[in-house]
């Protein structure tokens, strides 16, 4: 009986099954490439692919390109990646790129063409780019629809440069705000992180399934994993932390990425996990991340981290010792200059690492090579086109709304915001507000809006008097922006208290006769950045640096109504400020635009709607004062202050109110009306908590699980709705397996986490 497939089958099932078999068709022709091009490859070549090179070490300019013996010397058998040269103009990468591209397409024996990788944490690490607000703002957004178009945009603005790979994003929970990089992560969350970084990865690669669309970018997640809960909080520091902890807080973002957006590839971390730096450790990498998670994807190594186990961990006796631990583990490709790898072949040769396992690592790169189109692309870099990237009014409309979903309102005492009604004069004092701050692994940006800037532009045509004066500085230099402090700031000197004193009598005589004081305090980068050899970036104390505490203590004195504007990376310990400004906005490191953004939500042109990724210690005494602890971890309070953090996870202020009813449960869906009961619009965002009643294994008193931002009008109600899986319950138990365990499960929804109602949940 001959059988009709167009009559049987319905149109859009057909259009799926002819989808799918279409990309199995692809991938069988891209396989059988792969697979045809390492047969021709030598052992030399197949090693090179697995090797990076530096563009400053040797700096690659105009003279070396033309060198063609040191074209050679570096590129005769390929090269399968190629980190920046960070002080190229954008002219001089285009043209050293394209020189390199073309050398390696007609001069070497394959063909093969490089990945060209850049950083792209909070927008691409160049100069004239736009920059947006660092993770730890942006999460605050809690907006995964605006994170992934800013990243779409970000993506487009590399790839117009002929980039082909992020080292972004940041996806470790932050669980000690001491650490430097607290600022690139999206706070303290595993699940909030794996969604944020997911939708990031959605931006750069522009799809869900691993498949790099055009104009897009490779994305990276780092860094796999513990390194958000090193010893101290000191940055590449060993994480002693159980496999329970591990996988629940640490692993939990990157397995939610891996499973909802394919990241092209995972770079691991620098920490060491029970005594095995993360590099080596092929429980963590083999075991977890290729086989648990099934991930496929490039595994790229951190700069000079294979070097730190003959360098720091002390595990191997020299580069050749190192480059056999780490391969054997299985990291892919050696960064940021192939050195160690350079040893491969050797250890080919002596029979130490199998031809097979080299092909294995060798098809990883190359299958990446294939997703970018490398070997399909036959033209070059256009610098118009990456003019044509440059400043663009979408990018600083996006720059903007991302920096006002981002801003934090924390206090805001007697309804002084937004600030309404005619001023004569207002003072605007601080180290932070002639100099808007972009944080660490920032480009340079033709628009970067300070606050005080911001101020002047919303009150220009008004007849009110702005008037400015620093207060104090809050480090030698500290007005510095350049792309090189931010991406590698100098060493943090705190200046003269003594001059500092003298700063703030000059603030006090122009602020005294102001009818409002705006204070923008915070930090720079030089204390909350990457820490590295020769430039420190964790730090011991949660305290406002250099005096800042007695300038605000200098303007409160005056007896006008004092809004401090706070410009940081990390949490920060404010406990004189909670309790005596009369206002206080966050506004972390939220990019190029904070000045416009703040200014906008101060004069109430905006409604903020931020709320906090990360809970605010009242002391770094406190460390670690996460939200989702232990049943028994904060259980009996402090002698000398709370056991509870100055600012919880979750919060944050608005000018409107909400109210929530009372939430409901039919069948697996989760229900709670919201309505906004003041007289503004504005965004609320709820929020989800799950915890077990009883489990095998001791769970957080609480977890995220899910949150909705919605949009409300005055007088609006909306009723939010979230689908209960059994992904959601599941936790590790004794045995190591992800199970939801039966029992009752305490579902809890609110504004914030201390603020939520319960409801019960029965997996029978």
């Amino acid at each position: 009986m001959k059988i009709n497939c167009f009559r049987v089958v319905p149109w859009p099932r057909f259009c799926l099954i002819f989808s799918l078999l279409t990309l199995f068709q692809t991938v069988l022709a891209q396989d059988a490439r792969i697979n045809a091009l390492l047969k021709r490859m030598t052992i030399e070549e197949k090693v090179a692919q697995l090797q990076s090179t530096f563009s400053a070490r040797p700096k690659i300019d105009a003279k070396f390109l033309n060198d063609s013996h040191k074209m050679d010397s570096l590129f005769k058998n390929g090269i399968g990646m190629i980190n920046p040269d960070f002080t190229n103009t954008p002219e001089e990468a285009i043209a050293n790129r394209n020189a390199i591209q073309h050398y390696l397409r007609t001069k070497t024996r394959l063909g093969i063409p490089a990945i060209f990788i850049d950083e792209a944490h909070h927008g691409l690490l160049g100069m004239k780019v736009d920059i947006f607000p660092s993770s730890i703002g942006l999460a605050c957004s809690w907006d995964t629809l605006l994170t992934e178009t800013i990243y779409t945009y970000v993506a487009a603005q590399a790839n117009s440069r002929g980039t082909n790979l992020v080292l972004a994003p940041v996806i470790d929970p932050s669980r000690d705000p001491r650490w430097g990089r607290t600022g690139e992560t999206f706070g303290e969350d595993p699940y909030l992180c794996g969604l944020m970084g997911s939708a990031v990865v959605r931006g750069f690669q522009g799809s869900s399934d691993g498949s790099i669309a055009p104009n897009h970018v490779a994305s990276t997640l780092k860094h796999f994993t513990g390194h958000g809960q090193s010893e101290s909080g000191v940055n590449q520091a060993a994480s002693d932390i159980s496999q329970n902890t591990l996988r629940s807080i640490h692993m939990e973002p990157f397995r939610l990425a891996i499973d909802h957006v394919k990241p092209a590839a995972i770079m691991p971390a620098y920490v060491d996990i029970d005594g095995i730096p993360a590099h080596a450790n092929k429980w963590l990498l083999k075991d977890v991340l290729r086989n648990e998670f099934k991930y496929n994807g490039v595994l790229v190594s951190d700069w000079w981290a294979i070097d730190q186990f003959y360098q720091k961990h002390l595990i191997a006796v020299d580069r050749k010792a190192s480059a056999l631990l780490a391969f054997n583990a299985g990291v892919t490709v050696d960064e940021p200059d192939g050195k160690n790898y350079a040893f491969l072949t050797e250890l080919v040769k002596e029979g130490k690492i199998k031809m097979a396992n080299l092909d294995k690592a060798v098809g990883y790169v190359i299958t990446l090579k294939f997703k970018l189109g490398l070997f399909d692309k036959k033209g070059e870099i256009s610098l118009a086109n990456a003019n044509a990237h440059i400043a663009q009014p979408a990018g600083r409309a996006l720059a903007l709304k991302a920096a006002e979903e981002s801003m934090v309102l924390l206090k805001n005492q007697n309804h002084l915001l937004p600030l309404k009604g005619s001023y004569q004069k207002i003072a605007v004092v601080g180290p932070c507000a002639a100099t808007n701050y972009l944080g660490d692994y920032s480009g340079t940006t033709l628009h970067n809006v300070s606050l005080l800037e911001g101020i002047k532009n919303k009150l220009r045509g008004t007849n009110t008097q702005v008037v400015y004066a620093k207060g104090v500085d809050m480090a030698l230099h500290d007005d510095t922006i350049s792309l090189n402090t931010n991406t590698n700031a100098a060493l943090g000197k705190l200046p003269d208290p003594a001059n500092n004193l003298r700063k703030t009598d000059s603030a006090v005589a122009i602020a005294k006769d102001a009818d409002v004081i705006i204070c923008a305090l915070g930090q720079n980068q030089q204390f909350s950045q990457e820490a590295g050899v020769g430039n420190p970036g964790d730090i011991s104390s949660l305290d406002l640096l250099a005096q800042q505490d007695d300038l605000v203590k200098a303007m409160v004195a005056t007896g006008k109504p004092v809004i401090v504007y706070l410009t940081h990376g990390r949490p920060l310990s404010i406990n004189y400020i909670q309790q005596h400004a009369d206002a206080i906005l966050d506004g972390w490191y939220t990019g190029q635009e904070s000045g416009n953004a703040a200014a906008n939500i101060i004069f109430g042109d905006v409604n903020p709607s931020g709320k906090l990724t990360i809970s605010v210690p009242r002391s770094v005494g406190q460390v670690p004062i996460n939200y989702d602890h232990k049943p028994s971890a904060h259980f009996f309070p402090y002698v000398t202050e709370a056991n509870t953090p100055l600012y919880a996870f979750g919060y944050g202020l608005s000018y409107t109110t909400y109210q929530y009813g009372k939430p409901t449960l039919v069948g697996m869906t989760l229900s709670v009306a919201v309505t906004n009961t003041g007289k503004m619009a504005g965004d609320e965002i709820v929020q989800l908590y799950v915890h077990p009643k009883v489990a095998s294994v001791t769970q957080p008193v609480k977890a995220l699980k899910g949150f909705s931002r919605i949009s409300l009008a005055a007088g609006e109600t909306k009723t939010v709705t979230f689908n209960i899986t059994k992904d959601m319950l599941a936790y590790y138990n004794q045995q190591m397996k992800r199970v939801a365990e039966p029992g009752t499960y305490e579902m809890m929804v609110g504004p914030n986490s201390n603020e939520l109602q319960k409801i019960n949940y029965i997996i029978k």
